[in-house]
């Protein structure tokens, strides 16, 4: 792999295929419940940029360090979808406006089996009146699951928003035992 390649891969969990890209830097994207990466490579395209991808399967070998990371962040994604992970220690590589960024490390910080309104992230980050716009980062995140967004609800604790589907939302928090129904 060229040092600005792109390593991907899938992996399988309850909730469908989780596709799975880093760089050399750290995982930049994961996509939800599509049953081939052609989202994923215009996701990719757009946010990280027209750097070859470059498949990569568990047992291949890690000779070069995003494959590596990508090991790292398939092994991580089945601990958490089997029950025995709820944080994640992974090198990350999003690329989002300062608000995002802000944003995403808000959410990262909700702790596993708990929520949070999008108004409390909003607070949280210092901008008490962007509910919205904390939607709209939450809708851009690049790393659903490693960044929780399905942790984040409505103010009356419902379920809103959520770009893989309300129902994946629903499993994960279901998988965390915080949504009981």
């Amino acid at each position: 792999m060229s040092r600005s390649g792109i390593v991907y891969t899938h992996i399988s969990s309850p909730v469908g295929p989780v596709w799975i890209a880093v760089t050399a830097t750290g995982l930049c994207a994961i996509r939800l419940a599509e049953t081939d990466p052609e989202g994923l490579f215009v996701w990719l395209q757009k946010h990280i940029g027209s750097a070859p991808f470059e498949r990569w399967e568990v047992g291949m070998g890690s000779e070069h360090t995003a494959s590596t990371s990508l090991a790292l962040a398939a092994r991580q994604l089945q601990e958490y979808f089997a029950g025995t992970r709820r944080d994640f220690t992974l090198p990350l590589d999003t690329r989002g406006t300062p608000f995002q960024e802000a944003v995403w490390a808000a959410v990262r910080r909700i702790p596993y089996g708990t929520t949070a309104t999008y108004g409390q992230i909003a607070h949280r980050i210092g901008h008490p009146r962007a509910t919205r716009a904390v939607g709209q980062a939450n809708g851009a995140n690049p790393l659903p699951i490693v960044i929780p967004c399905h942790r984040v609800v409505g103010a009356n604790g419902s379920l809103i928003g959520y770009g893989a589907g309300l129902h994946i939302k629903a499993a994960l928090l279901r998988l965390e035992k915080t949504l009981l129904v």
